[in-house]
């Protein structure tokens, strides 16, 4: 019988005397006991618990429910926010946010409770709303921080934790970027146990007006006056379904149908694998309502609100890019003036650089998440459209951006107002999307995810990808790498690679870890000339990248 280490049972124990919940108490107690009495599987469950602390990045905290340091639990949050406490400095004032996830509200009270305490004024949302709410009223309030407690479409045994900048610029209501990472990491660090940290009691639970003026925000972005449209909609067992219902009918189209299944808030995700409207399966409720419906639109958000899947009955879901090309030219079409800029991710398609060259607008382009895609352009030049192939949208007007971050709503609202001029001239967005290939040529995008146990699988398939680049990726050669990890360019350091491609046509495929998940995740373009048959180009190309992906896939093993 192994031995549990002392230093391991004197860390749980440490933990037990300052848990604040009886729940995970006795989680860890029984979990504790399971090991001391030889059973290995306790005990390899405790050693992970207490390996290290759940990092806090410029995505904040994600990680599975649990107790231990490197699970989310009420210690673990408290923590956080008292580290933010202190990053802020005296009598500052937070937003908090929260969805419908298990321990969501527990884990916005406690960090409501340790920020008054701290002397700091709260602002906590009403009850369990969209991300981009808690993004809007960070910048609306003058705020100097947001805090949203989610895990967006992770698992349901996971929650998480992310931390917004206030004031008043342009990029007010966005994520944190480094050093404010480090430097709230630093101050969780200094904190002692929660049980000496003074809690207070006064904090202000908003009302609706918060919402409402969110609701007015998204409402007043472009969305021309074509209205006629039949549209089916999921909201993944999240937050979003009354909220994106009610931005509908606000805006001028119809009540949407709904997936009922799918309607109400629920933390179980009961009907999908994944709440995340890119995995497989998790639209097909979706499908087979738009089907029997005949809409002329399906559309889903994610768990949290902030992302947007779309699809066209009888045609089948549209990639990220597909729906970022289609907006970026309405947004365009619907905004003036010469200091416009769009952003896209290092990820997302070359598609977007060739619409704002086409249309005289500045084009950037960006690290992957909307913490910098949000700060794009900034500053001195007006944001009006940001995206990333992973179905996030910021959209804004000539008056400005609602949210300095990605909102599956006022995207929804965006691409119905796009389609609904479409099916006014008897066009679908399948067809948008022809008129943009012959113009821009085919772009076809795809990409896979490799989930992986033991994450330094991943460092060591980027490490031998550095040392040994392949000299082919399928049908296409590869012409040049770039490597991200000393930095490219004006973009800050990360652990990404991209290929150059070239062959029959041009293409490139890049590779990174998920900063989210233990994943390392890979996304292929591939370019085609359609000037002609936008069908056989679609079918070529759709037969090249399934080639490329077969053999990224073989590459990243």
């Amino acid at each position: 019988m192994t031995a549990v280490p002392a230093h391991l049972t004197d860390r749980a124990r440490q933990w037990l005397a300052q848990d604040p919940d009886p729940a995970t108490r006795r989680e860890l107690e029984g979990l504790l006991a399971r090991a001391e009495s030889g059973h290995p599987v306790a005990l390899a469950d405790l050693s992970d618990r207490f390996a290290a602390d759940l990092e806090f990045g410029t995505a904040g905290l994600r990680g599975a429910l649990g107790a231990g340091p490197n699970r989310m639990n009420r210690v673990v949050v408290m923590r956080a926010a008292a580290g933010i406490a202190a990053w802020l400095g005296s009598a500052g004032h937070v937003v908090v946010g929260y969805d419908a996830r298990h321990r969501s509200a527990d884990f916005a009270e406690d960090s409501a409770a340790v920020l008054t305490g701290a002397g700091h004024r709260v602002s906590l949302l009403p009850r369990p709303l969209p991300t981009p709410v808690l993004a809007h009223t960070v910048r609306d309030l003058g705020a100097d921080a947001g805090i949203m407690v989610t895990a967006s479409h992770n698992p349901p045994g996971d929650n998480g934790y992310k931390v917004y900048v206030g004031g008043t610029g342009a990029a007010a209501g966005a994520q944190i970027v480094a050093p404010v990472d480090a430097e709230i990491s630093a101050a969780i660090a200094r904190t002692g146990p929660v049980t000496s940290l003074p809690l207070g009691s006064e904090w202000t639970v908003l009302g609706e007006e918060a919402v409402e003026r969110y609701l007015a925000a998204v409402t007043s972005l472009p969305l021309g006056t074509d209205r006629d449209l039949s549209v089916v909609y999921t909201a993944m067992h999240g937050v979003g379904g009354r909220l994106l219902v009610r931005a509908m009918e606000r805006a001028g189209f119809a009540r949407p149908a709904v997936v009922a299944a799918q309607f109400d808030p629920d933390p179980d995700f009961p009907t999908v694998e994944f709440p995340n409207p890119e995995e497989p399966g998790a639209m097909d409720l979706a499908f087979a309502a738009g089907e029997d419906a005949g809409a002329d639109l399906v559309l889903a958000n994610d768990p949290d609100a902030d992302r947007l899947a779309v699809a066209v009955p009888g045609y089948g879901l549209l990639t990220g890019d597909e729906v970022g090309g289609l907006m970026a030219e309405y947004v365009l079409g619907e905004t003036s003036g010469a200091d416009r800029v769009v952003a896209a991710s290092i990820v997302s398609s070359v598609l977007l650089a060739e619409i704002a060259r086409d249309r005289g607008v500045h084009y950037e382009e960006t690290l992957t998440g909307f913490k910098w895609l949000a700060r794009a352009g900034l500053p001195g030049l007006r944001p009006v459209f940001a995206y990333e192939e992973a179905l996030g949208y910021c959209v804004g007007g000539d008056g400005g951006r609602p949210v300095a971050d990605k909102d599956g709503i006022g995207a929804a609202l965006v691409v119905a107002a796009l389609a609904a001029r479409a099916k006014r001239e008897r066009r679908t967005l399948v067809d948008l999307l022809d008129d943009q290939a012959r113009r821009h040529g085919l772009h076809l995008s795809d990409q896979l995810s490799v989930r992986v146990e033991d994450v330094s699988v991943i460092s060591e398939v980027m490490r031998r990808l550095r040392e040994r680049p392949p000299a082919v990726f399928g049908p296409l050669a590869v012409t040049g790498v770039e490597d991200f990890a000393e930095g490219l360019g004006a973009l800050a350091p990360t652990d990404a690679l991209r290929f150059r491609l070239e062959g029959s046509v041009w293409g490139r495929v890049t590779l990174r870890p998920s900063g989210t998940e233990p994943k390392l995740k890979a996304y292929a373009e591939v370019v085609l000339d359609a000037e002609g048959d936008t069908g056989s180009a679609r079918a070529q190309g759709r037969g090249l990248l399934a080639e490329l992906m077969a053999s990224v896939a073989e590459a990243v093993r």
